[in-house]
């Protein structure tokens, strides 16, 4: 089989469905937000299309779930959904198993949690502690001593932790998953630093590199993180020679089209990007590449949402579709998709020719699918 990644409508918030060429299923953040009680609310019930997916497999896992950082449109309704071993309310019959947890050093550090960001702030420490599913982002200052605190070392506990600038062990383009991690985010200088920590600027942020047939397919997942953490991340990879890592056939536009993932002006018709966020997104990203901004419908200019402060952002989306055009790409919306009045799960195929945008269509079942042509250079 070959690799597929799938986009839920859920407005400004996230959840992303990896299925691997080896029949791994990943997850990538979890946000049930839909308003049961709104008929008006386009957002998907988001468990219900999940179980549907899950069903169809035969299977009540994930192999992975991975969660960038703790905010509610990344987290919320989690304790609903999955099956927790830290506690027995969270277990029970109907709920997703989770083989192994992947998040953030911040999310096992960060004090005053609430709701579902403390659920799964519990359920990583109890996952660290006894050793066993689950992968740690970054090994900062921090992290060793709440380990020494709960009579761990940081040694003890090595092999379940990833560095930025490393790939996660157990992937491998050559196995059969045919897929590698490159961590680019969190840095544990910045935990070391800082007594507040930041979720977005502290989130995960990694490129998937796919390899079907002879060709390699690319995806950066930027999560939450601003242009001024974009900038560190550019210069980084160009002072360590990794500038392939910054590649992208397909881009998860971060912040759900926030101006400040570009530059720190929002600008009139149009944000103009920092250098370094610049040659990220105008040079890296490959032609007919794909970009996926997990969002609200864009607002038009002068209408109320335009004014709302909260992302998206009419002059960034300006520049996404800009940057799109100039190399034959495209820029969707996840609340447009297949249309505004009636979104649905978007994927995005991968196979030997590159990266193929499959939508449902909007009037007929489930099954008639439209695609868009495959990227052929």
């Amino acid at each position: 089989m070959t690799a597929s990644m799938t986009f839920h409508p859920l407005g400004n918030a996230d959840c992303t469905r990896f299925d691997l060429a080896d029949g791994q299923k990943m997850l990538i953040d979890y946000a049930d937000m839909r308003n049961s009680k709104d008929p008006l609310d386009r957002r998907i019930d988001l468990p219900t299309e999940l179980r549907i997916d899950l069903r169809a497999a035969r299977r009540d896992f994930y192999d992975v779930v991975w969660f960038t950082h703790l905010d509610d449109d990344h987290c919320c309704g989690n304790g609903d959904f999955f099956w927790h071993e830290h506690a027995l309310k969270y277990q029970g019959e109907g709920r997703i198993k989770i083989k192994e947890l992947w998040v953030p050093a911040a999310a096992i550090l960060e004090d005053g949690c609430e709701d579902s960001a403390r659920i799964i702030r519990q359920e990583a420490r109890h996952r660290l502690k006894t050793g066993k599913g689950i992968r740690v982002f970054s090994r900062p200052k921090k992290l060793k001593e709440w380990l020494e605190k709960n009579g761990l070392t940081l040694e003890s506990r090595a092999h379940l932790i990833t560095d930025a600038g490393q790939l996660v062990p157990g992937y491998s383009i050559f196995g059969p998953e045919r897929v590698e991690f490159f961590i680019h985010s969190p840095f544990g200088h910045r935990l070391n630093q800082n007594e507040v920590i930041d979720r977005n600027q502290d989130s995960l942020v990694f490129q998937a590199t796919f390899l079907e047939g002879t060709r390699l397919t690319r995806a950066l997942f930027m999560s939450d993180i601003n242009y001024d953490s974009l900038d560190l991340i550019a210069k980084i990879s160009k002072w360590h020679h990794n500038e392939d890592r910054l590649l992208w056939d397909i881009f998860k536009i971060p912040h759900h089209c926030s101006y400040l993932s570009i530059g720190p002006d929002k600008g009139v018709d149009e944000t103009e990007p920092t250098d370094e966020v610049k040659w990220l997104y105008e040079t890296q990203g490959q032609t007919r590449h794909i970009m996926m901004s997990t969002s609200e419908s864009i607002p038009t200019k002068g209408s109320p949402e335009d004014r709302d402060p909260q992302p998206p952002h009419r002059q960034a989306a300006a520049y996404y579709r800009r940057v799109a055009n100039a190399k034959d790409g495209q820029f969707k919306v996840t609340m447009d998709l297949p249309s505004a009045s009636k979104p649905k799960p978007t994927t995005i195929e991968i196979n030997e020719r590159g990266a193929k945008l499959l939508l449902v269509s909007a009037t007929a079942g489930a099954t008639s699918i439209l695609s868009t042509p495959v990227r052929a250079g």
